[in-house]
């Protein structure tokens, strides 16, 4: 997984690498913003290429966090592989791996 790369300008962190995190993880960026901003407890925005959180945060806390969201979101739970995908039935949530063809929920971050 790509570190974060980013700043802090003000009161805010900037992750100007979450494209690059979000193409590695095959996740929407949108997804994994949403899962800092609850995990963090901070408000903030996406804009084009970049992440804006409302707080000054320390690299390695967002790092961590993002290997949480790898580890509940993509890393099968069955075979450990990262070919998964988010599917929805019936209203729920499952990460399905494409190697073994395990099927596991999710919980929902809205």
């Amino acid at each position: 997984i790509p570190k974060v790369a980013g700043m802090v300008e003000g009161k805010n962190t900037i992750i100007t690498n979450i494209n690059a995190i979000s193409s590695y993880l095959r996740r929407p960026a949108e997804h994994i913003a949403k899962f800092l901003q609850k995990e963090l407890a901070v408000p903030g925005k996406l804009e084009k290429d970049r992440f804006v959180l409302n707080s000054k945060l320390n690299s390695s806390k967002v790092n961590e966090k993002i290997e949480e969201y790898t580890k509940e979101f993509v890393i099968c739970n069955e075979c450990g592989k990262p070919d998964t995908e988010i599917i929805a039935e019936k209203g729920i949530k499952f990460k399905h791996c494409l190697a073994c063809g395990a099927k596991s929920p999710i919980r929902k971050l809205y």
